[in-house]
């Protein structure tokens, strides 16, 4: 499988502050990854990073090129939505295609077109006439009509409703990603992207602290709804988080086999919002 990013030792510091603080990251083609972290973690610098809009310390290598060095190049095959879509608001949709079918040779009107014509978006409208949400799915619409390998997006639902979050997300499954291109997500709604990512990075001040498949985390963690007297023995084993639940306390454990406090009560994997709150908070 091709390797898509490769970093070491990667940091990027303002002041004293370490935003990227050492990171080491390898992804692979054909995944969807969940960047997930509170805010001031350094996820947006380290999407920066990537997409060679901010210098750093060490190596990286994004599809094979150096963001910097080589920033032209790459971008004709990254795409990149930020958590607010920058669009010229005087153009008219339709003239906002025109110009983008003039500039980028991967882009497809047609394929535009088509995604376009499944949602509200006027292409006669101007854009700074249409509501946020519709702004984000043109967006989204001018990002799946370009042949890219690799999607970078930047809590990119930011500030719309959940209808629209939902289609978002169905769109960028359904219609664009194919098993060959590769999905990198920062975002805080966790419990609404799980279902579509194939790995998820936890990052905590600065430093990649998870780095898993999906799959691997049953295997790796394993969570524990124990009641009444349950409490008191699955408190003598080693957890890495806890929470109140009605009537008990519910567990998460790392490296401790479901089979061994199965006896105590409910056994699951862990949602990965709660594994995030797990390893950070506690």
């Amino acid at each position: 499988m091709q390797t898509i990013i490769e970093a070491q030792a990667l940091q990027r510091s303002f002041g004293d502050l370490h935003a990227v603080d050492g990171v080491d990251l390898t992804i692979e083609a054909g995944n969807v990854i969940g960047l997930i972290g509170p805010n001031g973690a350094g996820k947006t610098t380290l999407l920066r990073a990537l997409l060679g809009l901010t210098r750093c310390q060490g190596e990286l290598s994004v599809l094979g090129y150096q963001p910097e060095n080589d920033h032209a190049k790459m971008m004709e095959e990254v795409c990149f939505i930020a958590d607010t879509a920058v669009l010229p608001r005087w153009m008219r949709v339709a003239e906002l295609l025109d110009y983008v079918t003039g500039t980028h040779s991967r882009f497809s009107r047609a394929q535009a077109d088509e995604f376009l014509a499944a949602t509200d978006v006027d292409p006669k409208r101007r854009v700074g006439d249409l509501s946020k949400g519709m702004t984000v799915q043109l967006h989204l619409a001018i990002v799946m009509a370009i042949d890219a390998r690799l999607l970078i997006l930047d809590e990119p639902t930011l500030g719309l409703d959940i209808l629209y979050r939902k289609r978002f997300y169905e769109q960028l499954i359904n219609d664009y990603f194919d098993g060959e291109r590769t999905i990198l997500v920062s975002t805080h709604q966790v419990e609404e992207i799980q279902n579509i990512l194939t790995h998820v990075i936890f990052m905590h001040r600065g430093k990649l602290i998870l780095h898993e498949a999906l799959l691997d985390l049953e295997a790796r963690f394993c969570e524990l709804h124990a009641l009444g007297d349950a409490v008191n023995r699955a408190e003598e084993l080693p957890y890495i988080g806890r929470r109140n639940i009605l009537g008990g306390k519910a567990y998460i454990y790392e490296g401790v086999p479901s089979s061994q406090v199965a006896s105590l009560g409910e056994v699951k994997t862990p949602s990965v919002s709660d594994l995030f709150v797990a390893k950070v908070g506690g």
